[in-house]
């Protein structure tokens, strides 16, 4: 049996926010990095509740990669406010952070869990529609995945001004995020017509629109698109799930502290590759499929396996385009260091829960072996 379940509202485009007015609320929360407060962003939010005459509270706290110091800091803040809603403004970060907040409040006040709207602020994560959150135990260094259907938002606004002002290279690395979710999620174990419908469009919406949104961020029209795109193939990993490229991308960020989009970018045309079967005899199901996402593009080339092969260098080409880095010395790793530190990478990325719904399944050498290739690029 095969399934999609949506329960989140959507209100997308220019102003979306005005939509806040329409709310019954008692008491509002609202959850954000400093940025969002210092920034005058948050405004947006809490000026409309004011007018409401809405009592609220900030917790602007938030930190990158939210760690269970900082939940634990934001539910002492709130357990005493009983709000019966929660505004999560920022990335996936701070959408993460009142995930695990607004779950254990109402389990630690037994109460009914408060409205949660998300609020995102790039175009990447997908987080607002989705039932998984990450939260980071820096003493031990490891990162727990929270998943609960109770986690995912009940509404979410997509304004493009809140992206307007998100600098070039993260709207790159976020939007190569936005893309391998899509890819990913349409090529996964567990797809179906619904996830596939998402993805489709949100991979096309990123070829399209994520090369306008670097070069002019006040291309709110752009924004928009993408701002869409990203909340689509959240919608579509979500039920599909993901994949190798990030299995392996969690590892490399985890070690080198490098952006997560960005590790997406670099493990997303080698795991391509590797999916698709290319160094393998005949044409296996997963190598159709890609050719499904060619031809949403627009690819095509003489023989199937040379339509992904051109797949593959469209994605590059975009990624040059964007500015995202093309090999290790682009991203600042030593050499010596990343082969030291494969095996450790390779073992954790066996262990990944993403790996479970990757089409083609990989052995720990076949995981080795692509982390090495990326050396060599």
């Amino acid at each position: 049996m095969e399934k999609f379940i949506m329960n989140t509202r959507i209100f997308m485009g220019h102003r979306c926010c005005e939509e806040i007015r329409n709310f019954e609320m008692r008491r509002a929360y609202v959850i954000c990095d400093p940025f969002m407060q210092e920034s005058g962003k948050t405004d947006l939010v809490t000026g409309t509740l004011r007018e409401m005459n809405v009592p609220y509270d900030i917790f602007a706290r938030v930190v990158p990669d939210p760690d269970m110091e900082v939940v634990k800091d934001c539910l002492n803040a709130i357990v005493n406010f009983h709000p019966d809603t929660v505004f999560a403004m920022g990335g996936g970060s701070a959408i993460d952070t009142a995930k695990a907040v607004v779950k254990l409040y109402a389990q630690y006040r037994g109460v009914d869990l408060p409205r949660l709207v998300a609020l995102p602020t790039t175009s990447g994560t997908g987080s607002e529609v989705t039932a998984f959150a990450v939260i980071t135990d820096k003493a031990a260094g490891v990162k727990y995945p929270l998943v609960d259907d109770d986690l995912t938002p009940d509404v979410v606004f997509l304004d493009p001004l809140l992206t307007e002002t998100v600098p070039p290279k993260i709207t790159a690395d976020t939007g190569m995020d936005v893309l391998t979710h899509a890819i990913e999620a349409f090529v996964s174990t567990n797809a179906n017509d619904f996830t596939d419908a998402f993805a489709e469009k949100s991979i096309r919406t990123v070829f399209d629109f994520l090369e306008r949104c670097v070069t002019d961020g006040s291309d709110l029209n752009a924004r928009a698109h993408m701002h869409n795109a990203s909340c689509m193939a959240g919608a579509a990993f979500n039920v599909a799930s993901l994949g190798i490229c990030h299995s392996m991308a969690h590892q490399l960020g985890e070690q080198f502290h490098i952006p997560h989009g960005r590790c997406c970018a670099m493990f997303l045309p080698l795991s391509i590759e590797y999916n698709a079967g290319l160094e393998l005899p005949g044409e296996g199901d997963s190598l159709l499929q890609y050719l499904d996402i060619a031809r949403v593009v627009g690819v095509s080339a003489g023989t199937n396996k040379a339509t992904i092969h051109l797949l593959v260098r469209h994605i590059r080409a975009l990624m040059d385009r964007i500015g995202i880095p093309g090999n290790l010395e682009e991203l600042g790793i030593d050499r010596d260091a990343y082969m030291a530190a494969i095996d450790r990478m390779t073992e954790n990325a066996l262990k990944d829960r993403c790996l479970k719904t990757n089409p083609r399944v990989p052995s720990a050498e076949d995981i080795r072996s692509l982390y090495r290739r990326l050396a060599q690029l």
